[in-house]
């Protein structure tokens, strides 16, 4: 499905550096961020704004909970991470494996190449992801009805710090 060939040179794959770096980050900020126990406003303890799409329609957008799914599922609350996003762990799962794959390709001075069944893999798997994420928007979990520009709560805020 996946094969690699020889690079000319390792910067011919640095960007595959900067992935596993960017992987490295996002797993340190998710051991760092406490869950929200609503399911989604994880990502408002690093001063980012409350999701437009819940605040307005009170309907999930697709990234809605993976912040909090992520936290969940580093924090070791595989249940809590499902309940957040259903695709939050297989997502974060998908994520740490291609950033090790990455880092093994720029260690070896390789580059993926990508046939056509990892293209149809990849496909069917994102129209499964936009079928739940239209049934998220059109069902949306109960806690969406809070208002989103609520503050945080008292433990929450107090874990954060």
């Amino acid at each position: 499905m996946l094969r690699s060939e020889p690079a000319a040179t390792k910067k011919a794959v640095s960007s595959y550096l900067l992935w596993f770096g960017l992987w490295a980050a996002v797993t340190l900020i998710g051991i760092i961020l406490t869950p929200h126990p609503d399911g989604h406003g994880t990502h408002r303890q690093l001063g980012l704004p409350p999701c437009a799409s819940a605040f307005l329609l009170n309907r999930p957008c697709p990234g809605c909970g993976l912040t909090t799914s992520w936290t969940a599922f580093l924090h070791g609350n595989i249940g809590k991470a499902f309940e957040a996003h259903q695709f939050g762990p297989i997502l974060y799962l998908a994520f740490t494996g291609s950033a090790f794959a990455s880092f093994w390709a720029w260690k070896h001075q390789r580059y993926f190449v990508y046939s056509k069944a990892s293209n149809r893999a990849l496909l069917g798997f994102v129209i499964v992801f936009v079928a739940v994420c239209v049934y998220r928007f059109i069902v949306p979990p109960a806690s969406y009805a809070k208002n989103p520009f609520a503050p945080l709560s008292a433990t929450t805020n107090a874990k954060a710090s």
